[in-house]
């Protein structure tokens, strides 16, 4: 997992190319002019998706993904996020035609906001769209979804 600002973003040049890519996506690009949905960059190996929910007061079932890494950014409201590793949790439940497996298992929270972002491996359980200090409020979020 990686978990740090847009301002470091040269630092992960050469970690992973697709990676990298949608990290400039994410600075380059001008969400607000953009609907809620699936834009496909480089068909199914890179894409987003543009998404608005309100948080909510606990999300106690990480989920993980086997086809994809997730880059996960804020575009507006803030938001905690459980992260794990995966061989730490439990399976609960599996669909594998969405590529998402549930989990039960300890996790630490960190928050996303302002320029703040993640990038989750195959091997990162996470459980996103916590509400900060029990308020829910509305979010505002893209996912960069890297075929790995």
């Amino acid at each position: 997992m990686i978990y740090d600002t847009l301002k470091h973003l040269e630092a992960y040049r050469g970690i992973h190319p697709g990676v990298m890519r949608g990290l400039e996506l994410l600075r380059d690009t001008d969400f607000s002019k953009m609907e809620d949905g699936r834009y496909e960059i480089d068909g199914d190996n890179l894409f987003i998706l543009l998404q608005s929910y309100e948080t909510k007061l606990e999300n106690d079932t990480p989920e993980a993904h086997r086809k994809y890494i997730d880059i996960q950014f804020l575009l507006s409201g803030a938001e905690l996020m459980g992260v794990g590793p995966l061989e730490e949790m439990q399976e609960v439940e599996a669909r594998p035609e969405g590529d998402i497996w549930f989990y039960h298992g300890p996790l630490d929270r960190i928050i996303l906001s302002g320029d703040r972002f993640t990038v989750l491996w195959p091997g990162d359980a996470h459980a996103p769209c916590i509400a900060v200090d029990g308020k829910p409020v509305p979010c505002r979020k893209c996912v960069v979804k890297v075929k790995v």
